[in-house]
């Protein structure tokens, strides 16, 4: 017995081939869109390299997976949290 895809997943996973380095998908929750559609606001709303946030959530669009955060690098010379420099 064969399972359908939401054509929704089918499409968010099509557009993501589009992205270039931006990994996050985005989706429409209210309203049926196209891959087009997609293409042509993310085209819209990426910004010298750099996709727009505000500009995507003005368009109706929203995050399925949150933006990678880089992680905070620590001296490793430093001191731990909670630790005085006298032992």
């Amino acid at each position: 017995m064969r399972k359908k895809l939401p054509s929704g997943v089918v499409l968010v996973a099509l557009a993501m081939c589009a992205c270039g380095s931006d990994t996050r998908e985005w989706m429409k929750l209210d309203q049926t869109y196209t891959t087009a559609e997609f293409r042509r606001d993310l085209q819209e709303c990426t910004i010298k390299g750099k996709l727009d946030d505000d500009c995507m959530k003005a368009r109706g669009w929203v995050a399925v997976t949150p933006p990678k955060v880089e992680q905070k690098k620590e001296d490793p010379l430093s001191q731990p949290a909670g630790r005085s420099p006298r032992r």
